[in-house]
């Protein structure tokens, strides 16, 4: 999973993977469940879903929701979604039913049960309404032209038939365009050619949540990166970006990360699901992705302009792509035996998404897709953000207890400080093997150790890798990952020939050096710029000071309810772009219209040591996969 929403960090501004354990032993069930999903029968965005699983040889069963999905690491509660559960019996009578929490349904005189009905709402609708909301990649859309169908969302289990097999038939209207990885068997067409019936088939629940699907007004596009084929389907709204116009990047893209992964195996398919928000009050805020081991549900703006969408799609789809390695590859038994009602968690968040963040950054550079210095920008970036965080927090206790707090609101940086220990294993392990290992080449010893179908113990995997490897690996992790030490990135950067030093940085038009250039006034109901506005080049050439009230952007008056969609999106400002931004200072109006420039501020940066040695020269080289350079 990938949550750009925190990347943004405006919530704080303006308040100023696999199968389960099962057993068999209460039943007699060998037929697939049969469960339907009829998009032609919405009514109010509910859709009417009709679970049939054999006859049960037990007096009573519960039915779940998922609590909890994989790749997520918070509560979903996605029965709060279900309405009007029945349970018919083979009679055709309602039988009873108890709701015993939000997301389980206890049904006596099961032998009787015949199936189950109920309706489901969406989750985009209420995003902005309810405390308990799924991450948006992870949640529901049922509108009349588009329907996000993470089926996690839709389609329940009984406690022991996770691993029983699963038929799914979705009905839709004739003219929908739809897109899934999931087998199908059938497409059955109705006598007046309204409607299409497709039946898939899932070997067990786990192939329900991890196989999205996309039904309505779609955009798609199929294309093939060496042997994997990709199905990129858009749905955007007022039509503002196309499959078409994302292909050649998420091309590009793709071929450096298979030229990255090498002998890797991957998935013969892969699906790209984007769904594009636009302003509307009722639709999804939490943009970012969700990753499949087929395919990743992306969540982003309309609004951005073609540019800023192309780079987003490269941040969050690369992410996800690589969770190909970890944790589908290589993961521990809590997620391999995953609970969607009490999960537990693994301890090693650092390596699922960390290392995949890694990843993620790492081959654009040595791939050649961006400069070194490009790289080094994000890195310091990500040092940045990290130190703003709590640094001394243990990551194995992180990720274990990352649903509670302290440890729920320090998730971000698993894709801050997660990806720096990624950087500094990669740095060791290159050192040590004088270029000839790498942080990829661990994890590709490790895929091939375990494998999607066999999960390493949670509580040895730090001793296995540091027998794997060298000392100076297993000592990093159980002072930095396990322990509480925070990192001392000079220590590392020094090894490849690289320093800390002060220059001029590019930065964006809500950020100054680290901190934000706007501030909320709740007492005003107004946004207004702080005194860090002086240290970012573009607002303080046009003369912006601090107090000065962002009033309006492009016309469009700015408020504390939508100013985290403005700043969002000015977040996305690129050089190029005409803009027009009124400010209100001590009562007067002042417009800026010009085309944005580059904005600069004087910050900390990595740069090349002009002193560095032969040696480190040569291990940045192997790093970065830079030409040989002679001292």
């Amino acid at each position: 999973m990938k949550n750009l929403t925190a990347l943004f960090s405006l919530s704080i501004l303006l308040a100023s993977c696999g199968p389960s354990k099962s057993s068999t032993n209460d039943l007699a069930v060998s037929n697939p469940i049969v469960s339907s999903i009829d998009l032609t029968q919405t009514t109010n965005d509910k859709v009417p879903v009709t679970i049939n699983p054999g006859r049960f040889t037990v007096d009573k069963v519960i039915y779940h929701l998922p609590r909890v999905v994989q790749g997520t690491y918070a509560v979903s509660d996605f029965g709060i979604f279900v309405e009007n559960l029945k349970a018919i019996d083979y009679n055709g009578k309602e039988m009873a039913v108890v709701k015993s929490d939000n997301n389980s349904w206890i049904i006596n005189n099961a032998k009787d049960l015949d199936k189950i009905t109920y309706l489901v709402n969406d989750s985009f609708d209420v995003e902005g309404s309810s405390e308990t909301v799924p991450f948006s990649p992870a949640g529901t859309n049922i509108e009349p032209v588009n329907y996000l169908l993470n089926l996690h969302g839709f389609i329940g289990y009984f406690d022991s038939l996770k691993n029983s097999q699963y038929s799914l038939e979705v009905t839709s209207p004739s003219n929908f365009k739809n897109s899934s990885a999931l087998e199908h068997s059938s497409s059955v067409t109705s006598e007046d050619g309204s409607k299409t019936t497709i039946t898939y088939f899932a070997p067990r629940y786990f192939d329900i949540t991890d196989n999205p699907m996309m039904y309505g007004n779609l955009d798609v596009e199929e294309f093939m990166v060496g042997n994997i084929k990709i199905v990129l389907s858009v749905y955007s709204p007022n039509k503002v970006h196309t499959a078409n116009s994302l292909k050649e990047t998420i091309y590009a893209m793709m071929q450096g990360q298979k030229a990255y992964l090498g002998d890797l195996d991957s998935t013969p398919r892969y699906d790209i699901y984007l769904y594009l928000a636009d302003n509307r009050a009722d639709g999804p805020t939490g943009f970012g992705a969700l990753e499949h081991q087929k395919s990743t549900v992306v969540v982003l703006r309309e609004a951005s302009s073609k540019e800023s969408l192309a780079e987003s799609m490269v941040d969050v789809v690369s992410h996800e792509f690589f969770h190909i390695v970890s944790p589908l590859s290589v993961h521990s038994e809590d997620v391999h035996y995953f609970d969607y009602d009490q999960p537990t968690f693994s301890k090693h968040l650092w390596m699922y998404e960390g290392v995949t963040e890694y990843f993620a950054q790492h081959f654009q550079v040595y791939e050649g897709q961006k400069t070194p210095e490009q790289f080094y920008a994000t890195m310091m970036d990500k040092i940045n953000t990290s130190k703003r965080m709590d640094d001394s927090m243990s990551f194995t206790k992180m990720s274990e207890n990352i649903i509670v707090e302290p440890y729920a609101s320090n998730y971000y940086n698993v894709y801050q400080k997660g990806a720096l220990i990624g950087m500094c294993i990669d740095i060791l392990m290159r050192e040590e093997s004088n270029g000839e290992r790498s942080m990829l080449s661990l994890m590709k010893e490790l895929s091939n150790k375990y494998g999607e179908n066999k999960p390493f113990e949670d509580d040895n995997i730090l001793n296995e890798i540091g027998d794997m490897t060298y000392p100076s690996v297993k000592n990093f992790l159980d002072i930095h990952v396990l322990g509480t030490t925070p990192i001392d990135y000079k220590v590392f950067l020094d090894k490849v020939g690289l320093l800390f030093e002060e220059g001029q940085v590019e930065t964006n038009y809500i950020r100054s050096s680290n901190n934000f250039v706007f501030k909320a006034d709740q007492d005003k109901r107004a946004i207004l710029f702080t005194e860090n506005v002086s240290e970012n080049s573009f607002w303080a050439d046009h003369g912006v000071k601090a107090n000065d009230v962002l009033y309006a952007v492009n016309g469009n008056v700015i408020t504390p309810e939508n100013a985290q969609t403005f700043l969002g999106e000015m977040y996305q400002w690129k050089p190029g772009n005409e803009v027009e931004v009124t400010l209100m200072r001590n009562g007067e109006e002042i417009i800026i219209k010009d085309t944005l420039t580059k904005t600069y501020t004087v910050d900390q940066m990595i740069a090349e040591n002009p002193n560095a040695t032969p040696k480190q020269i040569r291990i940045r080289n192997s790093w970065l996969n830079l030409s040989s350079i002679s001292k």
